[in-house]
């Protein structure tokens, strides 16, 4: 098969060739859209899941959907070593200037740019620092608003702002923010009072975030009412048709066929998870030498697939951890053999420890976004099937 040709796409947050088995997420939001565009309450929106079930991929999908409307859009990756401000800032300034062209004041414009200005310059308190860094922003700053110092009554006000200028042309501001779990805990705070304030007044201003299965926990921790404030979505891993289709589609607007025992093959290798699927299917495309693609090209090519995850999805991971977190992880791994949670008492027996001294490498590992807490007194991986990888090297 022709390796230019090949439609499969395995890679972080790359939009696959064929977006399978999320219509349900997409028309849900859809929704979301058209309710706030009819001044209806909604909940901004949050996406959950392991790594690559296709998160990233959704979440730009809905960014799309929102810009495709006519919204100002604008998208951060949070990091655990970063204010939300200067991230936020950006974004926010993104999403007025795709708004700006068709409103009618620059007056007004101009007037919440100043804003946003000064909510910026209060990510340091470093005075030097201030001064030299600017948010790129043409206009001086308007003290007073959303500059207090206070991350939870900046970011409402501002919020507020961005609403109201939104509202003036009819349309809508959503902010979008990958990797979510890794904000502070101040920054999860302000964003969960901002929404509050937000839907209170049916202003035209969402969060969509998407994590880790432990972001619901993470934004229950911050304020206790989080759960009735967003709309969760669970992102797993795809069925067998929408897997299937995933394969077929792309394929065949390059006139190739798979056989249903090769479909049969790929879907018990891969799992259903859209990462796995992309890797697979670029593996066999390469190593197949003719349409219809068999079971047996499956097998030929499956070592390919799997040495490319070892390296780059699974080791990579590995690597980063220390000898002290890669010894808790193979206790996770030897006793989780389905890959699921397990008891965080059971690893410390496992290893011969008290679980008080395991604390340090858990931490690390969680803080490192290797595994996740997904219950109380229980841990996970954040990688599907890395317990199995652990067992096999």
């Amino acid at each position: 098969m022709d390796p230019v040709r090949n439609p499969y796409a395995p890679g972080a947050g790359q939009r696959p060739p064929e977006l399978a088995g999320r219509d349900r997420q997409l028309k849900a939001f859809d929704i979301v859209l058209e309710r706030i565009a009819r001044g209806r309450p909604e909940r901004s929106v949050m996406l959950t899941g392991l790594r690559g079930v296709g998160k990233t991929v959704l979440l730009n999908q809905l960014r799309s959907a929102a810009g495709s409307r006519g919204w100002g859009t604008g998208k951060i990756e949070a990091r655990p070593d970063q204010e939300l401000r200067r991230p936020l800032s950006s974004a926010l300034h993104m999403a007025v200037r795709a708004i700006a062209m068709t409103h009618r004041n620059q007056e007004r414009v101009d007037d919440f740019l100043g804003i946003l200005k000064a909510f910026a310059l209060r990510s340091t308190a470093d005075k030097g620092m201030r001064d030299r860094w600017q948010p790129g922003i043409d206009v001086p700053a308007v003290t007073g608003r959303a500059d207090s110092g206070d991350i939870e009554i900046d970011l409402i006000e501002l919020l507020k702002e961005a609403a109201a200028l939104a509202s003036d042309i009819g349309v809508g501001i959503a902010v979008f923010i990958d990797e979510m779990q890794d904000l502070g805990p101040a920054d999860i705070s302000a964003i969960c009072g901002a929404c509050h304030e937000l839907s209170q007044d049916t202003a035209p201003l969402i969060v969509v975030g998407a994590g880790l299965p432990h972001l619901p926990a993470v934004l229950s921790a911050s304020k206790s009412y989080s759960e009735r404030l967003f709309s969760y979505h669970r992102i797993d891993r795809l069925d067998r048709e929408s897997a299937d289709q995933a394969l077929i589609a792309p394929a065949e607007r390059e006139e190739v066929k798979f056989t249903e025992e090769a479909l049969d093959a790929l879907y018990l290798r891969a799992d259903g998870y859209p990462y796995f699927v992309q890797a697979y299917g670029k593996a066999v495309w390469d190593q197949a030498p003719e349409s219809p693609i068999t079971a047996e090209d499956v097998e030929v090519a499956a070592p390919s697939a799997e040495e490319e995850l070892a390296v780059g999805f699974f080791g990579s991971r590995y690597e980063r951890a220390t000898p002290a977190e890669r010894e808790y992880m193979r206790a996770m791994a030897d006793l989780a053999g389905d890959d699921g949670p397990v008891p965080t008492a059971a690893v410390a027996n496992e290893l011969g420890r008290k679980p008080a001294s395991l604390s340090p490498a858990r931490d690390g590992l969680i803080k490192k976004g290797l595994i996740y807490s997904a219950e109380r007194g229980t841990i996970g991986f954040t990688v599907p099937h890395f317990g199995r990888y652990l067992r096999g090297v």
